[in-house]
């Protein structure tokens, strides 16, 4: 049975018998995102989009792995005919402790996004700092170096990501939020090398990890240009802005990794409050491109997956 872009979602058990479940797919399933949930990904439109622009014989397909299935569906992965996938949400940090080899991207970070099977060894790369710094610049014509940024959830793969890129772009100012905080400290003690040289004039550090709070949060606020909402909230349409939107101001610029069919509580804030906004559409389209030319070696189709999206 044909079977032209595949909409369904895969589980372990189909990874384990997929020479079975995959035998008459055509064109065939070589790459994949493992997500929980996987249902809303738009990764496979942005993909697939781009296989056909390249010619590539080859579709992209959601695979539901659960976080305790995980070391499971990645030891499968070695002995199948499958070029990479991606690992989103919870999977990120659990996936680099499972891999053969990092490279400097993901080693830095702590944290996999993308998967290259070579030789039945996986090769992780992270491609979410890179990707965040160029939405960035597309959404909001400027570039990180000159920001002074705030990560709400810095203690998660994206955030991490995102931090580290910050780091690396010399931004003018980086607050790092997460409810654990020992791990924001922890991050910030990594970072705290590339923050030695004194940028911003005032009496605010140039480098701080504080409490999720909403007394902390607004005294942040004062001297900060760009909000960043690394954690999954908005995901669900029910689900509460990370911060109260009466803490934006007009001068604020917000970013939410989250994308979906209806604007996050976040966004609506930003909206009410006169600042400018994206959602993490942006990012998904420059980390998948940077993912494509990760595991096909050449430059992707972007206009095709940016089209596929919007």
């Amino acid at each position: 049975m044909k079977n032209i872009e595949t909409t369904q979602r895969y589980t372990l058990g189909d990874l384990e018998k997929w020479s079975e479940i995959a035998r008459d797919i055509d064109p065939p399933i070589r790459l994949g995102v493992f997500g929980d949930p996987v249902a809303h990904s738009l990764s496979p439109e942005m993909q697939n989009a781009a296989l056909r622009g390249g010619e590539i014989n080859a579709q992209y397909a959601r695979f539901h792995i659960r976080s305790n299935e995980l070391r499971s569906a990645l030891r499968f992965l070695r002995n199948l005919d499958l070029v990479g996938v991606n690992l989103t949400v919870p999977h990120k940090i659990a996936g680099f402790g499972q891999i053969d080899e990092a490279d400097e991207s993901a080693s830095r970070v702590g944290a996999v996004n993308t998967i290259c099977v070579v030789d039945k060894r996986l090769v992780g790369s992270n491609t979410d700092g890179e990707g965040f710094l160029r939405a960035v610049r597309s959404e909001f014509s400027v570039d990180l170096r000159d920001l002074r940024v705030l990560i709400i959830g810095a203690g998660g793969g994206t955030g991490r990501a995102i931090a580290w890129q910050c780091a690396l772009e010399n931004c003018e100012r980086l607050v790092l939020v997460n409810r654990a905080l020992e791990k924001a400290n922890a991050l910030a003690e990594r970072l705290r090398s590339l923050f030695m040289e004194a940028r911003v004039l005032g009496p605010a550090a140039r480098l701080e990890a504080v409490a999720w709070e909403e007394s902390v949060v607004r005294m942040q606020l004062a001297d900060i240009d760009l909000i960043v909402n690394a954690t999954p909230l908005g995901m669900n349409p029910s689900d509460p802005a990370p911060i109260p939107g009466r803490l934006i101001a007009p001068h604020h610029m917000v970013f939410d990794c989250v994308y979906g069919p209806s604007k996050t509580a976040l966004l609506r804030a930003a909206e009410r409050a006169g600042a400018r906004s994206a959602d993490g559409i942006s990012m998904l389209v420059h980390q998948g491109a940077l993912s494509f030319s990760i595991w096909f070696d050449r430059d992707p189709p972007i206009d095709a997956m940016r089209k596929a999206l919007f």
